[in-house]
């Protein structure tokens, strides 16, 4: 008998170690701000003894947008229907909203039998950088919130305010630094510590230079090599990716179910595939 249900924290952090073993490499503290952003919005399935078997998150942004991720069975259970029905069950958190993705490109077929349609790929930049300080980056303060906020829903297409104010705000091993001239914020990126090395991502900037700037301070603030997920539009931060010698690795596919929400900002790094 398999149960389909809303997943507890601590579920949530088992999911990532399951994600960390399909080798998407997450945050060391993803968990907590994840699951802050919409406690309802995460998914078991589990087996007769209560134990989870498989895992899916749609997580409610806004009252027109939200976000699906994190959807893995268990190998052992793997193509006797567990995840179609774990699907189907979280879908209707959503209600009428629209739902984005970031898919394995292998996956469109199947995605588009359930209404998405494709909108475009993301590729994950990875490399190790000889990182500095920039002169006009400094740290978070806690009044930059709401700016950065707007800055990330300006370049994405859609305000992710609670997802963001928790994200940004920080932790042990996640850190938010701004690049600041003039008194006006003209960039900002997060960093977190993952299983091997960091991923910046939100990353916002009005030019080149000031991207450069925070991703190679980002690269002082962990060890090991850094990663960014660019969408196909960032087109600034794509050949900066390049530029600076980081290798271009898998792609997604982000895909909508309903009105698309593309990012469309010449130099924009996704938080993440999981929230978006």
């Amino acid at each position: 008998m398999i149960e389909f249900r809303t997943a507890t924290l601590s579920e949530v952090a088992q999911i990532l170690d399951w994600a960390a073993q399909e080798g998407w490499n997450p945050g060391l503290d993803d968990a907590g701000a994840f699951f802050a952003t919409d406690p309802d919005g995460f998914f078991v399935a589990v087996d007769k003894s209560g134990e989870p078997i498989a895992a899916i998150s749609v997580v409610n942004h806004t009252p027109d947008f939200a976000f699906l991720g994190l959807y893995i069975v268990r190998a052992a259970y793997r193509g006797h229907g567990i995840g179609v029905g774990l699907w189907a069950h979280a879908l209707r958190h959503a209600g009428d909203r629209t739902i984005g993705l970031d898919g394995v490109e292998a996956q469109q077929d199947n995605y588009r039998a359930s209404g998405f349609t494709y909108a475009g790929g993301t590729t994950r930049f990875t490399g190790t950088l000889n990182g500095g300080r920039a002169k006009g980056v400094r740290d978070l303060h806690s009044d930059d919130i709401p700016t950065l906020i707007g800055m990330e829903a300006a370049a994405s297409g859609v305000a992710k305010s609670s997802y963001l104010a928790g994200w940004v705000a920080g932790a042990a091993t996640r850190r938010t630094v701004v690049f600041e001239h003039a008194g006006t914020i003209t960039g900002f990126c997060t960093v977190r510590a993952c299983r091997v090395g960091a991923k910046i991502g939100p990353l916002v900037a009005a030019d080149e230079a000031t991207a450069q700037g925070l991703v190679m301070h980002a690269a002082t603030l962990f060890e090991g090599p850094v990663t960014l997920d660019v969408p196909e539009s960032a087109t600034a931060l794509f050949d900066l990716c390049t530029q600076l010698g980081l290798d271009a690795g898998f792609k997604t596919a982000r895909m909508y179910r309903g009105t698309p929400v593309a990012a469309h900002h010449p130099i924009y790094a996704v938080t993440s595939l999981e929230l978006g």
